[in-house]
């Protein structure tokens, strides 16, 4: 039985970096492999994490084995995991890399376990230019990067970006696998209930962390135009938690007027109640104004609710314009006419494009591509 060991975020640490490698993590498992995750002890230190707490309330998940061992800022630590790694010899290690500020420990860690010379290194890497820049950012990642031996991306723009820094080395783009761990849907009316909405209020659901690059500002911009123009016939559901000052927004929809317009459920949205707020939604609203891609479109791919995103990064690529939903400007007025265009259609028109979309959203392609990606032969012990 071949060995994978997943490097990454997972339980007890939160969101969706830990969700997606716990999902990686029993795919792995089902095909038959041996396959566990070295997650952090210390992902972040407290004074660099926005939100209000790195760690999850929801039980440990029972079906994989999850070692916290990292310390993202202690180099002893990489020592003693990069030799711990080396002597166990996986067969491919999959390591996720999100953020510069991680490179130097997993890039050391990953050197010290390359000294095997035979464990197949590859990442996958959700960003390589962050959205939000911090000096160290270039050699961080350049570091990081020269420790793998090939990798995989999730969109167009983090594979140009990804060519940037590395030009030879094997790298492919595979689609976001759908987020099928939360959960099926339910009816409208029953996850209305169950948060306390009327049952009769259309719902359109701003969803996930709250930072400036994703712009709710625009959407509650958006609002504010519709209302104007009597053409607000919904409610806008904001379920995320605030990763940056939130006086800002309260104030905003303070000054707009829209009060009453906006419901706002602004904490951490725990795993087992994710199902509730897609299920409850009638649109999914992406108005970013920069973007990679993101764990949101396959959420809403699951769980077949439409969407509109903003023209930018990689998300017009994975949301096809009139089919699965709208693409529009990353402005307040082209959000508007975008909410009000869905509304003329309607939900009816946009099903049966997503679900067809979503069947190439799969998580077997992802495992197939971590596999196959770098030939035995081509593995590469140097980090020159």
């Amino acid at each position: 039985m071949k060995k994978v060991i997943i490097i990454g975020p997972a339980h007890p640490l939160r969101g969706g970096l830990a969700s997606f490698d716990q999902r990686l993590c029993l795919e792995f498992q089902n095909a038959g492999y041996d396959a566990s995750i070295y997650s952090f002890s210390l992902q972040y230190p407290d004074f660099l994490f926005p939100g209000t707490t790195q760690y999850s309330s929801d039980p440990a998940p029972s079906d994989i084995k999850i070692v916290t061992a990292i310390n993202s800022i202690n180099p002893f630590n990489w020592i003693k995991v990069g030799l711990k790694l080396k002597q166990l010899k996986p067969d491919l290690v999959v390591v996720r890399f999100w953020l510069p500020l991680m490179g130097p420990a997993l890039g050391s860690i990953l050197r010290l376990l390359k000294g095997n010379k035979h464990s197949k290194i590859v990442a996958i890497t959700d960003n390589i230019i962050p959205h939000e820049k911090r000096p160290g950012d270039r050699p961080f990642t350049r570091y990081f990067l020269k420790s793998c031996d090939g990798f995989v991306t999730m969109s167009t723009k983090v594979l140009n970006d990804l060519r940037s820094f590395e030009k030879n080395k094997p790298a492919k783009e595979v689609k976001h696998p759908l987020y099928d761990n939360f959960g099926e849907a339910v009816l409208k009316s029953t996850a209305k209930n169950q948060l306390g909405i009327d049952v009769n209020q259309p719902i359109v659901l701003f969803f996930g962390f709250i930072r400036k690059y994703k712009g709710l500002d625009l959407l509650l911009d958006a609002i504010s135009l519709l209302k104007q123009k009597g053409q607000l016939n919904f409610k806008l559901l904001v379920a995320g938690e605030y990763y940056e000052e939130s006086a800002f927004y309260l104030n905003k929809i303070k000054d707009l007027g829209i009060e009453n317009d906006v419901i706002q459920r602004t904490e951490f949205i725990p795993d087992s109640e994710v199902r509730y707020y897609l299920s409850a939604a009638d649109l999914v609203v992406q108005p970013y104004r920069n973007a990679t891609q993101s764990g949101v479109t396959p959420l809403a791919y699951h769980f077949e609710k439409p969407m509109i995103v903003t023209n930018v990064g990689g998300l017009p690529s994975l949301v096809p314009h009139n089919k699965v939903g709208l693409v529009c400007e990353p402005n307040a007025e082209s959000i508007a006419d975008a909410i009000i265009r869905y509304f003329e259609l309607g939900e009816e028109f946009f099903l049966p494009h997503l679900r067809e979309e979503k069947s190439k959203y799969s998580w077997s392609q992802l495992m197939n591509t971590l596999t196959t990606i770098v030939p035995d032969k081509t593995i590469r012990n140097d980090v020159s």
